[in-house]
């Protein structure tokens, strides 16, 4: 089978930065629903830099995250290796295989802009689609994948739960977030 051509078109750039813009958007409003305006403010700037954001033009399709065509046809993506130095609400840049405890745990501020992050990325890419429900399924299939430690993998599941049982009013609240935080890291 062979791999899609992918190249730099004005219309992966349009739509690479609108969803962009979008996706950013949509994390402010929701961190601002949790009191973290600054991280909201600016979260994944980043992709405005050329290593990230011209991958993301020429892996632009509307469809799937130019990140995961990239990684299809090149085996990796640099603008993802970018990114996830760069920006602390990534799991993966609290990774580090090399030190005595190479999973430590998210600071509150950076968990609180994680949730946001996933959550807006599920509404931004399933549109009208998204369900409350979304984001658990998303993460159950993804969480076995993701290297961190098992306080925040049971930490994250709980909130997507809670999200999917008592929707998006109840739980995006920074003082219920911030007690089950509180909770999970204490085990």
């Amino acid at each position: 089978m062979e791999k899609k051509v992918y190249k730099y078109t004005l219309k992966g750039f349009v739509g690479h930065f609108v969803v962009v813009n979008k996706h950013r958007f949509k994390v402010f409003c929701l961190c601002a629903r949790v009191s973290i305006f600054w991280r909201g403010l600016v979260h994944d700037l980043s992709k405005y830099s050329p290593t990230e954001f011209l991958e993301g033009v020429k892996y632009f399709d509307g469809g799937k995250s130019p990140i995961t065509n990239c990684k299809e046809v090149e085996g990796y993506s640099k603008a993802w290796l970018h990114h996830k130095g760069r920006n602390k609400h990534h799991l993966e840049y609290w990774y580090d295989y090399a030190a005595p405890n190479m999973t430590p745990d998210m600071p509150f501020k950076y968990f609180l802009e994680l949730v946001c992050d996933n959550l807006a990325a599920g509404m931004i890419y399933q549109g009208r689609k998204w369900t409350k429900e979304y984001q658990l399924s998303y993460w159950n299939k993804t969480k076995d994948k993701v290297i961190c430690s098992s306080n925040m993998r049971k930490l994250i599941t709980r909130v997507f739960t809670d999200v999917s049982v008592l929707g998006l009013d109840a739980v995006l609240e920074n003082d219920y977030l911030r007690k089950l935080y509180n909770e999970y890291m204490e085990k």
